[in-house]
């Protein structure tokens, strides 16, 4: 069997704050086409891995190869090259209150293409009917929806074309069945683009519905204590806090059946 191309390479990386370590020595590599989960409690540098990984901040030590491009190292130059190469979409959405929908996804492709204006429009109206939102173009982020609001941030994570896209905390904030939808639109995006999904998130059932593979930070451990599929990490035979965690398992509640 082909081994999968390598979409991200994560190499003995050392990140944090002020030279003081979040993550120390973590290994591990994104395949092109999965969906790979980033999952952990609080404090455990789930954030600090999502911010080394879209360049937003320097490593300690260590290396980060997107598609082959060491990121950690890159001139100022190659990294602007690097990093239109994936697409992020924040928490909050983060989208130009100032701006209509569609004018949040023209931004980036009137700063980075030199295309002539009505192919941009053509682009920005394929990337909203992708994310069903193509009766919205011209609705202000104050006016969507908070399920809208991170479809837009997503269909503007799409607008270059990128090959990986970063979703920080996708679900959060969304009741379940428009949580459900969203994740239903990931996986047919990943499907049918060949899209990589690099996510951090804390919810399980979103994780348990469109992972291909997970690691599981732990705050202690300063790195990653599981990986694996979701079926894989909620088996008995896993470490107690991966059991614990993948199965929603207080301490209080196993002392209780001691």
């Amino acid at each position: 069997m082909t081994q999968p191309q390598a979409a991200i390479e994560i190499e003995n990386l050392s990140a944090g704050y002020d030279g003081i370590p979040v993550i120390e020595n973590t290994s591990f590599t994104v395949y092109a086409g999965e969906i790979f989960i980033i999952i952990g409690g609080s404090g455990c540098g789930k954030s600090t891995l999502l911010k080394h990984m879209i360049g937003l901040l320097p490593p300690i030590s260590g290396t980060i190869l997107i598609q082959g491009e060491n990121l950690a190292t890159a001139t100022l130059r190659e990294k602007n090259q690097i990093l239109q190469k994936i697409g992020v979409a924040f928490q909050s959405g983060a989208l130009f209150g100032s701006m209509s929908v569609m004018e949040n996804i023209l931004l980036p492709l009137r700063t980075f293409t030199r295309l002539p204006e009505s192919a941009i429009q053509d682009i920005a109206r394929v990337k909203l009917q992708l994310v069903g939102l193509e009766n919205a173009a011209y609705h202000m982020p104050a006016e969507l929806s908070g399920g809208m609001k991170k479809r837009a941030a997503l269909a503007r994570a799409m607008a270059l074309d990128p090959s990986i896209i970063f979703l920080d905390e996708p679900s959060a904030g969304l009741d379940p069945i428009t949580s459900s939808e969203l994740d239903s639109l990931i996986k047919d995006l990943a499907e049918s683009l060949n899209i990589t999904f690099v996510i951090v998130t804390h919810e399980l059932a979103s994780v348990e519905a469109i992972s291909h593979r997970i690691i599981l930070l732990e705050k202690a451990a300063k790195g990653i204590v599981a990986t694996g599929t979701f079926e894989q990490l909620r088996q008995k035979h896993q470490p107690w806090y991966v059991h614990q965690f993948f199965n929603r398992v207080s301490d209080q509640a196993d002392a209780d059946k001691r």
